[in-house]
């Protein structure tokens, strides 16, 4: 008797346990970037940026609309790197703004998009861990003189707890260096 009311606590437990795991956050919603609670790389020049996210169990759709200030004048001024290929939003074919679907079952998902120096292919990777988004891209195309080059962007989302507040920890490595930035989002 003790056995299977043992059993039965353990199988309850454990039924409880499943169901009261987290549900994976979710990212749906119309997004403003607040510069000013934001850590930017200087060479990203944002002015403004909105991000209209779509997520489903299968996928997450993120399409972006970014404003950017004008660049410096005098190019002595201009930031060390400027602000050349895979400096944008990390969004879009080339980095920059547009619509990028990334699978969540863990499949990396490949698309041909226009470069400077013909088609690129642009690769994605999504997870959903623990509370977070884990995003990545890559992009590799010949550059000319510097021959073939590779940018990759990495970013973490995570949510504040009431969900309105959605911070993206960004890492871009190209051969020109890396740059890092924390983006504070708030939900429209």
């Amino acid at each position: 008797m003790k056995n299977i009311l043992f059993a039965a606590i353990f199988c309850a437990a454990f039924a409880i346990s499943a169901f009261a795991q987290a549900k994976p956050a979710d990212y749906s919603g119309t997004w403003t970037l607040d510069i000013p609670q934001s850590k930017l790389d200087v060479r990203t020049r944002i002015e403004s940026m909105t991000m209209t996210v779509t997520q489903t169990d299968k996928e997450l759709k993120v399409t972006s609309e970014t404003k950017r200030q004008a660049p410096p004048a005098d190019a002595a001024a201009a930031p060390a790197g400027g602000a050349g290929a895979g400096r944008g939003a990390g969004r879009g074919g080339a980095g920059g703004d547009g619509t990028v679907v990334y699978s969540l079952d863990g499949k990396e998902t490949t698309i041909e998009v226009d470069g400077p120096n013909g088609k690129m292919p642009v690769k994605y990777t999504a997870s959903l861990d623990g509370g977070k988004a884990n995003l990545s891209s890559s992009r590799s195309f010949n550059a000319g003189p510097m021959g073939d080059v590779t940018v990759t962007t990495k970013e973490v989302w995570s949510l504040s707890a009431d969900g309105k507040t959605l911070t993206v920890v960004r890492e871009q490595s190209s051969p020109r260096g890396s740059n890092s930035s924390t983006m504070v989002f708030v939900k429209k």
